[in-house]
């Protein structure tokens, strides 16, 4: 695999760029579910009967809705985790399409969910997926996604340099 042509300014400025835009969709969905879903007073719309409906729902704590009430604390981890994820996507060495994708992904969903928090002091969550008994948003769909495109490129990346499989035997116990 070939860092370099992954190692870049301008890839690493589009990847802030993609998460900014990013942000802005999860805002711009979020603004309409506030609109059609809240505001109207429906507060729950079914999509595709029995799989999946938006219903809106305000979440103050954290995924899953773990950590209930603790806004103020969620978003400091959340600001502190955002500003390591653009440390990061800006300062590592062996960046691949994957963790360009992933780290554009994670941090505009953290941000995403941050804006919220920030803003409303709440997440807007709406996506139910009726077999799944959580609600979900843009913004978690977006940290999921990263976090799987993360363990590929670290998967690839391990086999790259011959250090993916599993542990070798030698020099166990006899």
């Amino acid at each position: 695999m070939d860092l370099k042509r992954w190692n870049t300014w301008p890839q690493k400025l589009l990847a802030l760029a993609a998460a900014t835009v990013l942000v802005g969709v999860d805002q711009a969905v979020k603004g309409l579910v506030l609109e059609r879903l809240r505001d109207s007073g429906i507060g729950r719309l079914e999509v595709i009967p029995g799989l999946l409906e938006f219903e809106y729902l305000e979440n103050t704590g954290a995924a899953f809705g773990l950590f209930g009430g603790m806004t103020w604390i969620i978003t400091l981890l959340t600001g502190l985790v955002a500003l390591g994820l653009a440390g990061v996507l800006l300062l590592y060495k062996k960046h691949s399409a994957f963790s360009f994708f992933s780290a554009a992904l994670l941090l505009a969903g953290g941000v995403g969910n941050l804006v919220d928090r920030i803003l409303r002091g709440y997440v807007v969550d709406f996506i139910h997926i009726t077999f799944f008994p959580y609600i979900f948003n843009v913004a978690d769909c977006f940290v999921t996604i990263g976090a799987v495109l993360l363990v590929c490129h670290y998967l690839c990346l391990m086999r790259s340099e011959g250090k993916a499989g599993p542990p070798s035997q030698e020099g166990g116990p006899v």
